[in-house]
């Protein structure tokens, strides 16, 4: 896969409570990624783009939710979830300061 493709893997980091915890405990980090993306183009993509040893991935589908407004019956979007567990002394700084 080329780099062009792999920039595009990842949309965006997950933030939430859930994704703090196992970030400080396991050592992983949560993405959102595009729904077409395979375990290896998640594990590529954050190698190249951050620059560290992936151990793992875990991907997660996640279904949108039915909605009701009024009357009106909806769907929300469903989304995919990366779990990207990195080697030992390997971190990832998302605020982007210098060391």
């Amino acid at each position: 896969m080329n780099k062009e493709t792999l920039m595009n893997v990842l949309i965006q980091p997950h933030v939430s409570e859930k994704a703090a915890n196992i970030t400080e405990k396991a050592n992983q980090y949560v993405f959102r990624v595009r729904s077409d993306a395979s375990k290896s183009d998640v594990k590529q993509a954050v190698e190249l783009m951050f620059e560290v040893k992936v151990e793992g991935v875990n991907l997660l589908n996640k279904p949108g939710k039915s909605r009701r407004f009024k009357n009106v019956a909806g769907k929300r979007n469903g989304y995919k979830k990366a779990y990207v567990r990195l080697e030992t002394g390997q971190s990832i700084d998302f605020t982007g300061a210098a060391k």
